[in-house]
């Protein structure tokens, strides 16, 4: 049964020692497949979902995701991956970020089909880079196949500035029987970020 930890929010972590080329290198291969409909990488295919999309790229830095947790037992694949976090890195909230991070997201989608928004870990990413102002860019897998998104959490329920900009991407499609608490944007539905090379 998988755990979510919790941690104190707003505590600098986490400060890269020896695997920072290691993360740059996540983060360009992340970047490398936006666009593309199906996971290739080091002619393996990966699932065409975003936790194949984060295996794949982390098996590109032999790091599996999977590895030492057995077989999958319910759950999905972000609790998976957020598990072996958990025994092999760090999970983290910030605010200092790298890129080559993973980033988590609870409530995406109804995951249980109980019409509530109550479904823990079931999305997530890789920290492209991070912007002056605190916005993560970041990759994944939606519907469509690889594409980048936003995510601010100085402003989480903010979807565009008064200029345009935009500040959380829209992460969880809008139904019309969609409880009153549910959120939508990145930066509402972020979970925490996962560190595995340090």
């Amino acid at each position: 049964m998988m755990t979510l930890t919790t941690g104190p929010r707003g505590v600098v972590c986490c400060v890269l020692v020896n695997g920072e080329s290691k993360q740059t290198a996540l983060a360009q291969t992340a970047g490398g497949l936006v666009g593309r409909s199906r996971i290739e990488v080091g002619g393996r295919r990966y699932g065409s979902d975003c936790s194949g999309l984060v295996r794949g790229v982390y098996a590109s830095q032999r790091v599996d995701l999977h590895d030492g947790l057995g077989e999958l037992d319910g759950g999905n694949g972000v609790g998976r991956i957020y598990t072996h976090v958990v025994e092999h890195g760090r999970i983290h909230y910030g605010p200092t970020v790298h890129p080559g991070d993973l980033v988590f997201f609870h409530n995406t989608w109804d995951f249980n089909r109980d019409g509530l928004p109550n479904d823990p870990l079931t999305h997530v990413g890789i920290v492209e880079t991070v912007e002056r102002d605190g916005t993560v860019i970041f990759v994944s897998w939606v519907s469509a196949g690889v594409e980048r998104y936003r995510m601010n959490l100085r402003h989480p329920g903010i979807h565009k500035t008064a200029e345009g900009r935009v500040l959380n991407d829209h992460m969880r499609r809008k139904g019309a029987g969609d409880p009153e608490a549910t959120r939508y944007l990145t930066g509402q539905l972020f979970a925490a970020f996962g560190t595995v090379l340090q």
